[in-house]
């Protein structure tokens, strides 16, 4: 995937294998001689405050995306503090036509602007979307269908 610079988004419910599809990519990536870099959207507000200090996330942004692939996993669990969707912007845009990202999510891209603010959704997922594959996942919980069913469950004694 990285060679061609296309994107995937991978959204659905959770428990229905989206992080573990985006750590299986990864490692199919580094197994094909790729490089490859895992974020949260958290860590991306972390890396935007921690660059902003002395205004070096210009430079941090052109070392990041030397990386053939970029994993951002799990969008849409809670709502994105401005300086996460602000990370997660300017890595998209930095990104485009460039490099590879994966993105997992809870939410169907288009959903974006209801965990972070609209312009900068807008903005994102159009650059996300314009070289993207989306595989939608489906169904019930794989943890929860396990838990209920007493699977891998212990009694205690």
């Amino acid at each position: 995937m990285g060679r061609a610079a296309g994107n995937l988004c991978v959204c659905g419910p959770s428990g229905t294998g989206k992080s573990h599809f985006c750590e299986a990519l990864g490692q199919a990536a580094v197994e094909a001689g790729m490089t490859v870099a895992w974020f949260t959207i958290e860590d991306l507000g972390a890396f935007v405050r921690r660059h902003r200090a002395d205004d070096s996330i210009t430079r941090a942004l052109a070392r990041l995306i030397r990386t053939d692939l970029i994993i951002v996993d799990d969008i849409g669990l809670l709502p994105v503090s401005p300086d996460a969707a602000e990370g997660f912007y300017r890595l998209v845009d930095a990104a485009y036509e460039r490099r590879s990202l994966a993105v997992s999510s809870n939410l169907h891209p288009s959903g974006f602007d209801e965990i972070m603010p609209k312009t900068l959704a807008t903005a994102t997922v159009d650059r996300l979307l314009h070289h993207a594959h989306i595989v939608v996942t489906q169904g019930d919980s794989y943890r929860l269908a396990q838990a209920t069913s007493g699977k891998r469950v212990s009694p205690l004694t």
